[in-house]
């Protein structure tokens, strides 16, 4: 089902438009507040459940926010702790404004947190990657192979990883279509690397 408005989503759109405010996409000016919106809309194709919808919509507000703006205790005393929880499963392990761990090493901490979370977080990483790897498609037409620059890792590096994201929702989910999707949208992306 399509998103729907309902107080607790217009809530965590305010609460994501506060955190995320002042920050932009990395392909271009767009305010970064469209990723998270398109990330919630593209959750809303695979399931009904508004807490998904909403964790979709803060999914990266623990980790590119400090926690004296909003924490984890704030979004568990506006939202839940469910909703919270589904946030932590798809956060990579750094705080804003402290040093970040190197790329693969957060990847690699990505990917094996993504093993065992639940199958809702599963849904939410997939549609952030799909919405990422769109992202990116779009960016490629725009400036060519410039695109892969833009990026801490190169395209070896980032194909590496979605491809890994895409084995473990469709290992973890089965064929359905979040899996199809993501697949779809890594092989698109793969079309674009550089060769040799």
């Amino acid at each position: 089902m399509p998103l729907t408005w309902s107080p607790t989503v217009d809530r965590a759109l305010a609460v994501a438009a506060r955190c995320h405010a002042g920050q932009t996409r990395k392909d271009d000016p767009t305010p970064y507040i469209a990723h998270p919106v398109a990330v919630a809309m593209i959750v809303s194709d695979f399931t009904e459940d508004e807490d998904v919808v909403v964790a979709a919509l803060l999914h990266d507000v623990l980790e590119d926010v400090p926690p004296s703006v909003y924490s984890a205790a704030d979004m568990t005393a506006e939202f839940g702790e469910r909703v919270t929880e589904m946030v932590r499963g798809v956060s990579e392990e750094k705080t804003a404004g402290q040093e970040t761990p190197p790329w693969r090493v957060r990847k690699e901490g990505y990917l094996a947190q993504l093993a065992d979370d639940s199958p809702e977080c599963l849904l939410i990483s997939a549609a952030d990657k799909i919405h990422n790897l769109r992202s990116m498609v779009a960016a490629h037409g725009r400036l060519g192979d410039e695109m892969w620059g833009l990026f801490n890792a190169g395209p070896d590096e980032k194909l590496w990883f979605y491809n890994a994201i895409a084995d473990t929702v469709t290992e973890r989910l089965g064929d359905c279509p979040a899996s199809r999707e993501l697949r779809r949208a890594v092989d698109d992306v793969a079309t674009l690397a550089p060769t040799g």
